[in-house]
């Protein structure tokens, strides 16, 4: 057969082109791993680099609130004031509101949805809000007519409430019994010198409306947080004389609440780096520590430009107190709350050091307490933060474990209450951010004191290689409970230690950090507010990484497959047999026992899952390590070294 010279040339085409598609079929790249997973362009709101836009918004909401706990039958009852600011671009129809306390019914959500063996997360359920006197008031008019759905509440406006500033009072009594179980957020215990109460999610509140969902009215089920908006607070909360309360925000009547002594004490304190009693224990349940032996006593309490406040209320009650040194000269009071049996030298009579040292670690490394008190509360509850109050478990299991869950909860000060994320949906970006920032406050804290295992990412190699492990993306009522822990906590925390400490280095990941929370302070980001501002503040694409670690649930696995010579040095041939790219780092141990470390870019694997690196020495290689700082949570470490024969 013949071939003209256009047949030829067109076979000879055809031919390099059927060559093309073979070497990619046989050679497949990586650059899926590499590619944007979420839409993350910038809009008005919010920008491509992660900060809010030149139109972004948020709503606001002050509260005045009053209270009164009757003790003897465990309720509080009260009215609230909240004064509602419009500040979207769009009218309001309704106000959506939340009632938490709802969630302590038979046939709330929350309690349906609770496995018959329970949960941390049961909940009484003979409580719930009793509600009178609703009405929303508007320039325009007052509205009575709301729709209660489980823990939400629909409030209609008598007309649309205008975009950009449009203004509403929304007023109404409330009623409810203290819950012994309050799903380990809140609650009543009682010991010997009588009942601790820890008040928490107890008055209604406006859910958030923001311009990723509009109204965020997820209902309040167990295990999802909070969402909040900022705005004032006016409280005023009234017991019985023989009741010992604190709560957020500052004490402004103390004249009228403590004795002479108090004052003068809590006066010291204000200047002192050691603990100093305010009620001290011989002098719990003895007239002498109130102000009066019989009626009633209203704490008046302030706050401002927070999310929300929570109180606690005792006549069982220790009280100390120490300074809290904060940048720039300024100050505030570390306290402790506690019953007898939560006393000791090992545990809660250091409750008040371990605060002090929390706030003043925080405040320096990342961003400044803004709050005038930090207040421990020993309480039922295992761990619980609220802005400027922590409850904590009241037995005494030693010094370790009450720094441990003190440190924690006051960690939550920052993230999320400074940086007001959605807990509900993302608890990760507080969970998993405090976990994190935790780990480094225990290795500053008196030396070393206590240990951290947050900086080993390898104990997470049980978690990692079980066939029922989720993503850290799974909603927090979804995850199996014995998943939460590693989806909100440990998982994520352990990526901001691989990015820090792995992936960029400490400078470049701080400065992104402590950017981050200083551009989101008080605000509202959501995930990929996060990962664009930390990748524009430290200058590198780490979608492989976001796409990976934080919504994938791959795993990391490298090896080292071969070390050979190579004209006059040595090829290191290295592998990636897991979903994760990483960065390579790599030991090369020579025979004079002199070592150099190498360090290989992600890109590597964007061509495919194998890589050979040229090794220039004259020297002879003993011994080759992959990540010989033990860091990678690598599912395989039986090939991550090499030894020479």
């Amino acid at each position: 057969m013949t071939y003209s010279k256009s047949s030829l040339l067109f076979s000879m085409l055809l031919f390099t082109f059927s060559a093309l598609i073979n070497a990619q079929e046989v050679i497949p790249d990586n650059q899926h791993l590499f590619d944007n997973f979420t839409y993350r362009q910038g809009d008005v709101y919010r920008t491509a680099s992660g900060k809010p836009g030149p139109e972004y918004w948020q709503n606001s909401a002050d509260y005045n609130l009053e209270a009164t706990l009757d003790d003897k039958n465990h309720t509080v009852s009260g009215n609230v004031t909240i004064h509602y600011t419009n500040n979207s671009p769009e009218t309001l129809d309704f106000i959506w509101l939340y009632l938490e306390q709802d969630r302590f019914t038979e046939n709330s959500r929350g309690t349906l949805t609770t496995p018959v063996q329970g949960n941390r997360y049961n909940g009484d359920t003979e409580g719930g809000f009793e509600l009178a006197d609703v009405s929303a008031k508007t320039k325009t008019g007052t509205s009575t007519k709301y729709l209660i759905t489980d823990t939400r509440m629909q409030l209609w406006l008598d007309k649309p409430l205008a975009a950009k500033g449009g203004e509403v009072d929304i007023k109404m009594n409330f009623k409810f019994k203290v819950p012994v179980e309050g799903m380990d957020r809140m609650g009543r215990l009682d010991v010997k010198d009588g009942t601790i109460y820890a008040i928490a999610q107890w008055y209604p509140r406006v859910a958030v409306f923001d311009d990723v969902v509009g109204w965020n009215t997820d209902p309040y089920l167990g295990a999802g947080e909070f969402y909040c908006e900022y705005g004032n607070y006016d409280v005023k909360i009234t017991a019985s004389a023989d009741q010992t309360v604190i709560c957020s925000g500052k004490l402004v009547n103390p004249n009228e609440v403590l004795t002479k002594t108090q004052l003068e004490r809590w006066a010291q304190a204000e200047k002192s780096d050691e603990t100093v009693y305010i009620i001290k224990p011989d002098e719990v349940g003895k007239p002498t520590a109130h102000v009066k032996t019989s009626g009633m006593v209203t704490w008046h309490f302030k706050m401002e430009n927070t999310r929300d406040v929570a109180w606690a209320a005792s006549k069982a009650f220790i009280w100390d107190a120490a300074k809290i040194n904060l940048p720039e000269g300024k100050m505030a009071l570390a306290q402790s709350v506690y019953p007898k049996e939560s006393d000791g030298k090992t545990a809660w009579s250091r409750s008040t050091e371990f605060t002090k040292a929390s706030i003043e670690f925080y405040s320096k490394t990342y961003f400044s307490f803004p709050y005038p008190n930090a207040i421990n509360v020993a309480a039922s509850v295992g761990g619980m933060e609220y802005p400027g109050v922590s409850f904590c478990e009241y037995k005494n299991r030693g010094a370790a474990d009450l720094w441990d869950v003190t440190d924690h909860e006051f960690g939550h000060n920052w993230f999320p209450m400074i940086v007001g994320s959605n807990e509900r949906r993302y608890p990760w970006m507080d969970e998993g951010f405090n976990t994190f920032i935790n780990h480094y406050s225990t290795k500053d804290f008196n030396n070393g004191e206590f240990t951290s295992n947050q900086d080993s990412p390898r104990n997470l190699i049980q978690y990692l290689t079980n066939e029922n492990r989720e993503g850290i993306d799974t909603y927090p009522d979804v995850a199996n409970s014995r998943n939460l822990a590693y989806t909100a906590y440990y998982k994520p925390a352990a990526g901001l230690y691989l990015l820090r400490e792995y992936i960029l280095g400490a400078e470049r990941f701080d400065n992104a950090f402590k950017s981050y929370i200083h551009t989101w302070a008080y605000k509202h980001p959501q995930p990929n507010d996060f990962f664009n501002h930390i990748e524009n503040v430290a200058g590198e694409d780490l979608a492989w990484f976001w796409k990976g670690w934080f919504y994938g649930n791959g795993n990391i696995d490298l090896g080292i497959t071969e070390v050979k010579p190579y004209q006059g040095n040595y090829l290191i041939t290295v592998e990636n047999d897991g979903q994760i790219p990483m960065p390579v780092h790599l030991q090369i141990i020579y025979t004079d026992n002199t070592n150099e470390n190498i360090s290989l870019p992600v890109e590597i694997w964007q061509r495919g899952n194998s890589w050979e690196h040229l090794l220039k020495t004259t020297k002879q290689v003993q011994r080759v390590v992959l990540d010989p700082n033990k860091m990678l949570p690598d599912v395989n470490v039986l090939n991550d070294t090499w030894n020479k024969l």
